[in-house]
């Protein structure tokens, strides 16, 4: 797959909301997170040529493993500057308090507790099982297959899936609603 300015404007609109959430969540300073995604799609753009994938999936794990790079040296260059007693000295433009505020909304842990209980209710009732065993109480794949009647195999199958529909439904709902407020 070619990552021409088409591909590169579609990979932002779909993934510049959640990068931003991602780095406040990480750095808990808005000025600072949309430097940061801000990074992570200057890299993709310069680094175009060594996407080697041929998937959606594959360009999204892509760009998210450039912005766990980018998250990386951040922290790196952070601890410098705490470490020397250096800033960094990048200048940034000032947010706005709205900004600032819509960010830390959209990071708000709350707001996404909330969004996948409502996913993991429109689950099937088996993977809704399945899913809050190993995820909620933490218990082990043996133990779930002696709750549910399963194979260990079957278990682990029916998790995975579980655990694959729920993202599928938290990107599209939470996204949706993302994109109305935004």
């Amino acid at each position: 797959m070619t990552l021409g300015r088409e591909e590169l404007s579609r990979l932002y609109e779909m993934h510049a909301r959640a990068l931003l959430s991602f780095f406040q969540r990480r750095v808990n300073e808005p000025e600072t997170a949309v430097d940061l995604m801000a990074d992570t799609f200057t890299l993709a753009l310069e680094r175009r040529q060594q996407y080697r994938g041929n998937t959606q999936e594959q360009l999204s794990g892509w760009l998210w493993a450039i912005a766990q790079s980018v998250l990386r040296d951040h922290e790196r260059k952070q601890d410098t500057a705490r470490r020397g007693g250096r800033r960094l000295g990048r200048e940034r433009r000032a947010l706005t308090d709205r900004e600032i505020e819509r960010i830390e909304e959209l990071a708000s842990s709350e707001r996404l507790r909330a969004a996948v209980a409502r996913s993991l209710d429109k689950l099937p009732e088996d993977q809704r099982d399945a899913v809050r065993m190993r995820v909620v109480d933490g218990l082990s794949y043996a133990e779930i297959s002696r709750r549910l009647g399963l194979t260990a195999s079957g278990t682990r199958t029916k998790v995975t899936r579980a655990m694959r529909d729920l993202q599928a439904m938290l990107e599209r709902d939470y996204e949706r609603e993302d994109r109305k407020s935004w």
